[in-house]
């Protein structure tokens, strides 16, 4: 295993090559670009592999019983130059054994329990003793050579967790199943095989991988998964097939099953047991729900105008939740906007459902979001949370080593479409209130850069995440201006979208689509420990109107308005991009070309908040 890029290495590299602002690489990327897997020019490089699966699951369980059973078959290809001779095994719902997210009991019968396993038919050794973290090194009897491939068949059971995690029973008999299944883990061509833990506040990393999923549950269930559902014949009864088949070509929401339906129990066929198959192809994961009393809302949304391709929208919620008997709109308004706008990609898969849960958390072509009373809110955090599906489920980010390269966009995303809704002063106050306030205002000397591989963050995780790579990426658009920036971020997109990019092929993608050497402003913005904090030092009059100095305190390389108020009482504002932090990163000389006389200036970097605000101004004597 490669190890992580240490705190103390980083940081002497970053700072001896401080004056050069290279984008400084650790020696495992540096590899990767060596071997011809990446490409300086931003592309895959000519010898890029990934590693690819075929994973056919069936799941029963029969509520409230929280026991869940599962058999799969793997058909794992290993498509890179390496022989494995061994593989790590992904079980993320053992998180619960060690007090994961959302708490736990320390109960062995929280995680997976393998009670049978066979690769290419011989029966292999599990170790059920030694499978109880997120990580197990599953040795093989034969080694698996380059661009061969072999089956697993896996037989496990587990008890399925409560409280308020991003898998579990969200009531007695409303469950919600995520990292349910053992599954191979990614081996990559930068650090080989993906061990880091699952503590429960890092996420995930996965490879794209195609499903067929069974659910079996009792009679008058409802599953909801990721995917396609390929025999609406033979678990609904006709009426509700009917509406489910007019809901892919309505823009109005149908109530596939209301709080009657379910109360006469005559939904689904009325065998002992039904057996839901869905199926998702190039996908890095799958979920599912299923409940007995759950409504189920459904439409669809225009997503593609060339192909005339449209996209299904589903909820399923408690009926007294008035904010989710809104949540088809709210995700047909999210699949528009962000499919038109920005990233202005057409949503890259078949369905989207949103379930009532406690997660506020993001799946592939799922959302598990609480219940809000406050509508805008409940929007929002919709809107963030389905925005995740271009980063990382179509882009194939790894979110527990740079968790800024998904939630940083999820981050941006919900600002943008935030302005569409509720306009510029809502969005903005928003953002600032929850993304910005706190860093900003909070100490900066322990500030850690961005590129910091998200295990190693020891301050302001949150912070590194979210809301300083989002400013960052928007900074770029003010830079860029937003038709360059969305051809760049496009051409990123295209690259990578359903493999592995790493921050160095955002760099390299950003700057070949827009034409532009970036590595200053990558530099200033992901490998410095900067923060926000500009100075209006000094004013002078010229000729020609007036010069002012700014000196960039903090060092990050924002946008500003310099706002100016003239004798006569009028107002002018002056914005400037971050290209002014180009030549010279601590100090900016701005020139205002007027004839007026100048009563005050004031620099206002809107959500680009200042971390000392009081030297932001000057006032003529």
């Amino acid at each position: 295993m490669l190890k992580y890029f240490t705190l103390a290495t980083l940081f002497s590299v970053l700072f001896i090559s401080a004056n050069a602002q290279t984008l400084t690489m650790p020696p495992e990327i540096e590899q990767a670009y060596a071997k011809g897997t990446r490409s300086l020019n931003g592309k895959p490089g000519k010898n890029y592999w990934e590693n690819h699966g075929r994973y056919d699951i069936s799941v029963s369980m029969a509520p409230p019983n929280k026991t869940i059973t599962g058999v799969e078959q793997i058909t794992y290809f290993n498509n890179s130059p390496d022989t494995l001779r061994s593989l790590n095994m992904k079980l993320i719902v053992n998180v619960h054994l060690a007090g994961g997210r959302g708490g736990a009991t320390g109960d062995r019968a929280l995680g997976i329990t393998v009670d049978n396993l066979t690769i290419n038919g011989s029966k292999a050794n599990w170790d059920n003793s030694a499978a109880t973290t997120t990580n197990y090194m599953l040795g093989l009897a034969a080694p698996l050579m380059p661009h061969d491939s072999l089956k697993m068949n896996i037989d496990w059971h587990y008890q399925l967790a409560g409280g308020r995690g991003r898998d579990g029973a969200i009531d007695t008999t409303t469950f919600y199943l995520a990292y349910f299944y053992p599954r191979v883990s990614v081996y990559d061509d930068y650090k080989g095989w993906d061990t880091q833990p699952h503590n429960g506040n890092l996420e995930f990393y996965n490879d794209f991988n195609d499903y067929t999923l069974n659910v079996t549950v009792p009679k008058n269930y409802l599953v909801w998964s990721t995917g396609t559902l390929r025999n609406p014949t033979q678990v609904l009864q006709p009426e509700f097939v009917k509406k489910l088949q007019a809901s892919f070509t309505s823009d109005s929401t149908i109530h596939i099953a209301t709080v009657q339906d379910l109360a006469n129990k005559n939904i689904t066929t009325q065998n002992a047991t039904n057996t839901w198959t869905w199926t998702a192809t190039n996908i890095s994961d799958v979920t599912c729900a299923v409940s007995n009393h759950y409504d189920w809302d459904a439409a669809s949304v225009l997503v593609d105008d060339k192909a005339h391709r449209r996209v299904a929208v589903q909820a399923a919620f408690a009926d007294g939740s008035e904010d989710f008997h809104h949540y088809v709109q709210f995700a047909r308004n999210s699949l528009d906007w962000f499919s038109h706008n920005l990233p202005g990609v057409p949503y890259p898969f078949p369905k989207t459902t949103s379930v009532q849960g406690f997660a506020d958390m993001e799946y592939p072509m799922m959302v598990n979001d609480s219940h809000e009373t406050d509508l805008v809110f409940a929007q929002l955090v919709q809107d963030h949370e389905i925005a995740h599906t271009y980063f990382p489920f179509y882009m194939g980010t790894n979110e527990s080593r740079y968790a800024f390269m998904d939630e940083g966009w999820a981050t941006t995303f919900e600002i943008l479409i935030g302005t569409a809704e509720r306009g510029k002063k809502a969005a903005d106050d928003f953002y600032k209130q929850f993304r910005v306030t706190r860093w900003i205002h909070g100490p900066h000397e322990k500030e850690q850069p961005i590129i910091t591989p998200s295990p190693d963050v020891t301050f302001g995780a949150g912070n590194n995440a979210y809301g300083k790579p989002s400013l960052s990426y928007l900074a770029l658009k003010d830079m860029l201006g937003d038709d360059l920036f969305k051809k760049a971020l496009h051409v990123y997109m295209a690259n990578w979208n359903s493999k592995h990019p790493i921050p160095w092929d955002y760099f390299n993608s950003m700057k070949a689509g827009s034409g532009k050497n970036l590595d200053w402003f990558f530099y200033n913005w992901f490998f410095t420990p900067y923060y926000i904090d500009i100075d209006l030092d000094k004013v002078d009059k010229t000729s020609g109107g007036y010069t002012l100095s700014v000196k960039n305190i903090g060092g990050f390389a924002v946008p500003f308005d310099a706002n100016v108020t003239y004798a006569d009482g009028t107002t002018e504002t002056f914005h400037q991009t971050p290209i002014v932090w180009e030549k010279d990163q601590k100090l900016a000389v701005i020139n205002i070309k007027t004839s007026k006389e100048v009563k005050s200036i004031v620099l206002d970097g809107g959500i680009f908040m200042d971390a000392n605000e009081k030297d932001n101004k000057w006032v003529a004597n």
